[in-house]
C-alpha cells in the first residue's frame, strides 16, 4: 500500500501522532512545518490532520474542498474552531534552535491550528458532554476567495461560538480585524510617438493613483489622530502596462483596509462619484467587511480568565489585516474572537518562528477557555447553555 505524504509526515517523526502529551504535539507541528502546503498543496497537511486527530475524536474527514474536519462532542453549545492549513509562499529553511521552531507556517497560521487541534484533542468527557467541539482546517485561506470558508459556512452548523486560529500571543486576544477591497485600477490611450506633448496611459494611471490615495486620507474623519484600525488605507500592490502600436494601457492593482465605517458597498459608491480622468476606470471585487468582537463576550471573558489562569496578563487588541473571520461573520454571526501562539508581526517574513514554549501555553490556555465554557454555574463564562441564533 502507498501511503499518502501526510501519512509519511506522522510516521516521519516519533510519536507525532499523539496530540495528547506535549512531546507528540510539538512533533506534530514541526512535522506539519515541513510538510509546505501554499494554498492550493494542502492536501497532504489536511490527510495529517485528520489522521493525527481521528483517534481522539468522534468524527474526522477531509471534505468536498479540502478542509480538514473533525468533530468531538454532543453537547448543547456549538463551538467552531477554524485554523488554516496554507501558507503564504516562499520556502524559508526548517529547523529547530534553542526551542524555537523557525520556517514557513509556524506563526501563520500552523502553530495556531495545531494548538487548536490538540486542545480539541485533549478535551474531557465533562467538556464533550457539554460542547459539540468542530475543527475546521481551512484551505485557501491566503489566496483570493477563501474557498475553505466559503464553503465552511455552507456545509456545516452555525455556531453558537467561534475560535479563529491567528496568532495573537499567548497571552493575546485578538477582538477585530479590517475588512479589505481589492480595486483593479486602469487607463488606456491611442497609442501616439513619444515625441508628442501627450499624457501616456503610465501617466494617466499615476494621476488617478495619487488622487485616491489622497482621497482616501481624506475619507476619514480626524485621521491624523484616529488610530490606524479606525483608517482607511490603501497600498499599491502592483503594476504593469502594455502597448499593441495601436492602444497603450497601464494598470495596478489596490489593496484597500476598510475600517468598520467602510464596508465595501460603501467605498465602492463613493469611489463611483470621483474623478479619476478621462481613460482611467476601476473594478473591485467583492471585498469584506472588518469585523468585531465583544469585549465582554462569553468567549471574551472565559480567555481572560484562562490566560490569567495561566499566568498572563490579557491583551486585547484588534489587527489591520484580515482573516476567514471577515468571511465567516456575514452568514454565521456568532460570538467570536482569534487566538493562537505566535508574534504576527513575523507573518510572512522569512524570519517567521515559534517558540515550543509559547505553543504549549497557548494549548494550555485553549483547554482551560473549553472548560470555562463547559463548566455550569457561578464562576463560569456562562455555562454551556446555546445562546439564541
Amino acid at each position: 500500500m502507498t501511503r499518502s505524504a501526510g501519512t509519511r509526515a506522522l510516521a516521519g517523526a516519533s510519536g507525532v501522532a499523539d496530540l495528547l502529551e506535549d512531546a507528540g504535539a510539538r512533533a506534530f507541528l514541526e512535522a506539519m512545518v515541513r510538510l509546505p502546503s501554499p494554498s492550493g498543496s494542502e492536501a497532504a497537511v489536511a490527510e495529517a490532520f485528520v489522521a493525527a486527530l481521528s483517534p481522539h475524536v468522534d468524527e474526522a474527514f477531509v471534505d468536498e474542498v479540502g478542509n480538514a474536519v473533525a468533530v468531538a462532542g454532543r453537547g448543547p453549545l456549538r463551538l467552531t474552531l477554524l485554523g488554516h492549513l496554507d501558507t503564504f509562499p516562499g520556502e524559508p529553511p526548517v529547523r529547530v534552535e534553542d526551542g524555537v521552531l523557525h520556517g514557513r507556517g509556524a506563526v501563520d497560521a500552523k502553530g495556531p491550528a495545531a494548538a487548536l487541534a490538540a486542545a480539541i484533542a485533549r478535551a474531557d468527557d465533562d467538556v464533550r458532554a457539554a460542547l459539540e467541539l468542530r475543527f475546521i482546517g481551512a484551505v485557501g485561506e491566503e489566496a483570493p476567495g477563501s474557498r475553505g470558508a466559503r464553503h465552511a459556512v455552507l456545509a456545516y452548523p452555525r455556531p453558537h461560538l467561534l475560535i479563529v486560529g491567528e496568532p495573537s500571543g499567548w497571552a493575546g486576544l485578538t477582538l477585530g480585524y479590517k475588512g479589505h477591497l481589492r480595486l483593479r485600477l486602469q487607463a488606456e490611450r491611442s497609442a501616439a510617438h513619444a515625441a508628442r506633448d501627450e499624457t501616456t496611459a503610465c501617466e494617466a494611471l499615476v494621476a488617478a493613483w495619487s488622487r485616491l490615495r489622497a482621497w482616501a486620507a481624506e475619507a476619514t474623519p480626524d485621521a491624523a489622530d484616529a488610530r490606524l484600525f479606525d483608517r482607511l488605507q490603501v497600498a499599491l500592490t502592483s503594476l504593469a502596462s502594455s502597448h499593441d502600436g495601436l492602444i497603450e494601457r497601464a494598470e495596478a492593482v489596490l489593496g484597500w483596509r476598510l475600517p468598520p465605517a467602510w464596508p465595501p458597498d460603501a467605498l465602492r459608491a463613493a469611489l463611483a462619484t470621483l474623478d479619476l480622468g478621462s481613460g482611467s476606470s476601476w473594478t473591485a471585487d467583492d471585498g469584506a467587511a472588518a469585523v468585531r468582537g465583544r469585549r465582554d463576550g462569553r468567549l471574551a471573558r472565559a480567555f481572560r480568565s484562562a490566560i490569567r489562569a495561566a499566568g498572563g496578563t490579557p491583551a486585547p487588541r484588534v489587527k489591520t489585516g484580515s482573516s476567514d473571520w471577515n468571511v465567516v461573520a456575514p452568514v454565521w454571526a456568532a460570538d467570536a474572537v482569534a487566538y493562537g501562539p505566535g508574534d504576527a508581526a513575523l507573518d510572512h517574513t522569512p524570519g517567521e518562528r515559534l517558540a515550543f514554549a509559547e505553543f504549549d501555553r497557548s494549548v494550555a490556555v485553549l483547554g482551560g477557555v473549553l472548560r470555562r465554557l463547559a463548566a455550569p454555574g457561578p464562576g463560569s463564562a456562562g455555562g454551556a447553555s446555546p445562546p439564541a441564533i
